[in-house]
């Protein structure tokens, strides 16, 4: 992004229904595409998983235009979550949060994992932002980036 539009804060137990619900929103057309939107289930695989220690909010003037999770583990980090509500799609807010990502991971030496939905954008995305391909199943696929890369 040409200008900073955004600050990131670190979420709280009160913000993960609120998050839910833009996960669902970024996630309805990928879901869509592939036969597989149940919005309930969506939440709850969210919900069921949130960690607000790991969870970081995206905060435009407007509010929340996204979050991102990251599970940092000894040998490597992984970026569980990454959405953007579509209002704010397109504006660099996602590119910008991995570029830190990777600066972070890249100081601590290890590599940043992720999962894609098959047939998402977000799997572009991921390529273009210099994640590698590592292996695929029904569903998704699996994206490393690697210090140095």
């Amino acid at each position: 992004m040409s200008r900073k539009i955004y600050r990131i804060e670190a979420a709280a137990e009160a913000d993960a229904e609120r998050l839910a619900d833009i996960r669902v929103e970024a996630m309805r057309p990928s879901l869509e595409a592939v036969g597989r939107f149940d919005p309930l289930r969506a939440r709850d695989r969210f919900l069921g998983s949130f960690v607000a220690t790991d969870t970081r909010v995206i905060l435009v003037e407007e509010g929340i235009a996204g979050f991102f999770v990251v599970r940092r583990h000894a040998d490597h980090f992984y970026l569980d979550h990454l959405y953007v509500s579509p209002a704010f799609q397109g504006l660099g807010l996602g590119r910008d949060i991995v570029e830190g990502l990777k600066a972070e991971a890249e100081a601590a030496g290890l590599p940043i994992r992720l999962m894609a939905l098959n047939g998402s954008p977000a799997n572009d995305f991921y390529l273009a932002c210099g994640f590698r391909f590592v292996s695929q199943d029904a569903l998704d696929t699996i994206y490393a980036w690697m210090p140095g890369a």
